[in-house]
């Protein structure tokens, strides 16, 4: 997404007008999340500075530094660091869930007995949106890298693949012209 992102951090891009973040941050909160650990890295002020305490999305915000983008797995070994307590749901903040996913996804999730869950996209691509339980977390410190990787991380456990609509990103800055062209018509 360069040169856009040596200005913005990705999240606070915009699908349909809004900024990625927010869109993702009230789906959790629409979603019965109450409380989120926001791993921020490249430009984390701003990201701190639109969301705030997180109550204008319905949930209670925590930040954890990410100081060098490490991998995932290493986002969520700091977010267990400062509190987050297994089973926890996991997302990218550059990706747009349709309405109602990440609530569906975690009843999934919490149905299953896999000791993790990954979304798979109609296409059969996997998103970023993960269902973790201790079994992970307790790998979370002993892995090969960096980077650290989740998938890394459940290699050898039961991995639920739970099926879900197709998401939204920006990979390319021609994307925020195709997923903000509809909305603006």
């Amino acid at each position: 997404m360069r040169p856009v992102t040596e200005r913005w951090p990705k999240p606070l891009l915009p699908i349909d007008g809004r900024p990625v973040l927010g869109s993702l941050l009230r789906e959790f909160g629409t979603g019965g999340f109450t409380k989120v650990f926001l791993v921020t890295g490249h430009l984390a002020e701003q990201i701190e500075e639109l969301v705030g305490g997180g109550g204008a999305y319905g949930v209670e915000v925590t930040y954890v530094g990410q100081p060098r983008a490490d991998g995932s797995a290493d986002a969520v070994r700091r977010a267990v660091e400062a509190g987050a307590a297994p089973p926890v749901v996991v997302s990218g903040a550059d990706k747009l869930y349709p309405r109602g996913t990440v609530r569906e996804f975690a009843e999934a999730f919490g149905a299953s007995s896999a000791p993790a869950a990954l979304a798979v996209e109609p296409n059969g691509r996997p998103a970023p949106l993960w269902g973790l339980t201790e079994a992970v977390m307790a790998r979370l410190g002993d892995l090969p890298g960096p980077p650290f990787e989740l998938v890394d991380a459940v290699q050898g456990l039961e991995v639920a693949e739970i099926q879900i609509g197709n998401a939204r990103d920006l990979t390319d800055p021609l994307d925020l012209v195709k997923e903000n062209f509809p909305y603006l018509r």
